[in-house]
């Protein structure tokens, strides 16, 4: 898929590096088509990484796609430099009068946290409400996944004794609906929370269903019956060092933090990590895209 974004935005040096396509402005003007608009809310502090995760994840179809950034007016990033932010990202008043065929809400550092304490809550149910007109479909991540049915649905979010931490096989329940076409039998994906979504509150709620799990994770995909709204518990977007980054990142702190599950070979932490899930977060993004958004959406966004 071609992905047309700023020149200057570092995740498109990364991804050409990769031979990823990515489009200059002045070539998308000449197609005559109207490419797909993406809205991406950032919540990371690693923002950078993620611009890039996910970028590459929406470039695996033929359809063209236009992204804007996203950040919360009420949390200043302290990871990142002001002049990244000012010139790449928007706030919620630059879009509110604007249409997207989708929405994408990543995760954020704040498990620890309930929803009402987060500083930038408010502004996160304004995002969310707001979707609900001005959105086609909406694919939230880990804490925005949890964030998300707990504002759309009041599904709590529980405690973990021990945080999931690895790279985890998983088994579709249908596979047959359209975001899990393409899919093996067993797929993995990298986890990395302390919190958790049970089955227990997902079977009170009607319009849920849960499409994918894990015996050991857990819950890991969920869609609304209209198809409208997804919902993942893992890290589809994560490169290969990202979970090492985080271990040694809190083992350098004197945080206590296990070996990451399936991850480094032999559990050796100085070996080089095998990816095993690169190949799911591409086909899940493509699905996402090809079947939600594209076939779905209306060519005129006015009529949203």
């Amino acid at each position: 898929m071609p992905i047309k974004i700023d020149n200057e935005l570092p995740a498109h040096k990364f991804l050409e590096e990769e031979n990823i396509f990515v489009m200059t402005e002045s070539r998308a003007l000449t197609q005559d088509i109207r490419p797909l608009k993406i809205l991406i809310l950032n919540l990371m502090p690693t923002k950078i990484e993620t611009e890039t995760q996910i970028l590459r994840l929406l470039s695996n179809s033929p359809l063209q796609v236009e992204v804007d950034l996203l950040q919360t007016a009420t949390h200043v990033s302290k990871n990142i430099s002001p002049e990244h932010m000012l010139k790449f990202y928007k706030v919620f008043d630059d879009v509110k009068d604007s249409r997207y065929d989708g929405l994408i809400v990543t995760g954020a550092p704040v498990e620890h946290l309930e929803f009402e304490e987060v500083d930038y809550w408010e502004e996160l149910c304004n995002i969310f409400e707001w979707a609900k007109s001005n959105v086609y479909s909406s694919f939230y991540i880990c804490w925005g996944a949890q964030a998300g049915l707990y504002y759309h649905y009041g599904v709590p979010k529980h405690k973990l004794d021990e945080k999931i931490f690895g790279v985890f096989p998983h088994k579709p329940l249908d596979l047959y609906h359209p975001l899990l076409r393409g899919f093996n039998d067993v797929f993995y994906v990298p986890h990395s929370r302390h919190t958790e979504i049970r089955f227990d509150d997902i079977a009170k709620v009607k319009d849920l269903q849960i499409l994918s799990y894990s015996d050991i994770s857990g819950i890991h995909l969920l869609s609304d019956m209209a198809c409208r709204n997804f919902y993942t518990t893992g890290h589809s977007e994560y490169d290969r060092d990202t979970l090492a980054k985080e271990y040694f990142r809190d083992l350098n702190k004197g945080l206590k933090i296990n070996l990451p599950h399936n991850y480094f070979p032999d559990d050796d932490p100085d070996g080089e990590p095998i990816i095993t899930w690169r190949e799911t977060g591409g086909l899940l993004f493509s699905n996402w895209l090809n079947y939600f958004v594209y076939q779905q959406t209306p060519y005129d966004l006015s009529t949203l």
